[in-house]
């Protein structure tokens, strides 16, 4: 205690000033930390679990078992395994001095579709945006920026300087999700006529050749008021052919990201009570971290500016 009661008054301003801001960080990183998980467990425990065949529109918790959707299955690129969803990162070892860092050097996250599956019905997964738990993780280590091996292929021999990890949701086993649903298709849906044809025209408007050679009558390398008018007409049929064609469709639920921060997407192969646990104890670490950094830099900022 004397030692770091003496180190405060006699740093040098730099070194000082750095621990102090580095305490300063971890309290308010603690805090919005703590937040976020404490919010994440909140409105899990508040949102009741919905069967899929009567869930409502919008906002919505489910559970059920992952499965893969009609077409090729989702592999994995580290270890090319089946599964559901994945993310992989490859880090290198890096000396700077005496110290020792791993930088990422690659990753990537799967963005295909996949569903989940109750008693009553399924539901299409868009994993896009989602914030993903999965319990099925390998990490191994090997000496060339690809794997070469999978994990456990070479034991102690494949040790190099870098490192490969990859987590996993697969096929069949328990999946919690909590995000936006929505039933999309069918003769009761409803569509915006406009919005649905601005997305169109901006799509247009990126292949500016194509949109000249289809509109450009006079051929004069731009599209004039009528010829803007023709493109106008021709998004409208087609906007309107889709729209027909989605109302003949089968129904089909989705789950998505939603747009409101408050209301967080996540998916997870941890059971949902243990979900809550995880969550629970993170935020009490968090706000342990929060008060303990928060206590010290008062503290030694106290020290040093009260002589």
């Amino acid at each position: 205690m004397d030692g770091i009661i003496t180190w405060a008054h006699t740093a040098p301003p730099d070194d000082f000033w750095l621990v102090a801001g580095i305490l300063i960080l971890l309290t308010l990183g603690g805090f919005a930390g703590a937040f976020y998980y404490f919010l994440r467990k909140r409105i899990i425990e508040d949102t009741p679990t919905s069967l899929i065949r009567s869930a409502a529109q919008g906002y919505v918790e489910l559970t059920g078992i992952g499965r893969f959707l009609d077409g090729p299955p989702i592999v994995s690129p580290l270890t090319g395994k089946h599964c559901t969803w994945y993310s992989w990162q490859i880090e290198e070892r890096r000396r700077s001095g005496r110290r020792t860092r791993w930088v990422t050097v690659e990753r990537g996250t799967s963005g295909e579709l996949f569903q989940l599956e109750d008693e009553t019905g399924a539901c299409v997964i868009d994993p896009e945006g989602a914030s993903v738990t999965a319990t099925t993780r390998d990490i191994w280590y090997g000496s060339s920026a690809r794997p070469t091996t999978g994990p456990g292929g070479g034991g102690w021999l494949s040790a190099g300087r870098y490192r490969y990890t990859e987590h996993r949701l697969l096929p069949g086993e328990p999946l919690y999700a909590i995000g936006l649903f929505q039933t999309v298709g069918g003769a009761g849906s409803e569509f915006n006529v406009d919005i649905d044809m601005r997305e169109l025209l901006r799509e247009w408007k990126q292949d500016s050749e194509r949109l000249l050679r289809q509109f450009d009558r006079n051929s004069d390398g731009e599209i004039d008021v009528q010829e803007w008018e023709a493109v106008r007409k021709q998004a409208y049929r087609e906007v309107m052919a889709r729209h027909a064609e989605r109302k003949t469709a089968e129904p089909m639920n989705l789950m998505a990201a939603t747009q409101d921060r408050r209301r967080p997407y996540i998916l997870s192969s941890v059971p949902q009570d243990d979900l809550v646990r995880r969550f629970h104890y993170r935020s009490i670490g968090l706000i342990i971290l929060f008060f303990a950094a928060g206590a010290a830099a008062t503290w030694i900022i106290g020290l040093r500016l009260g002589g």
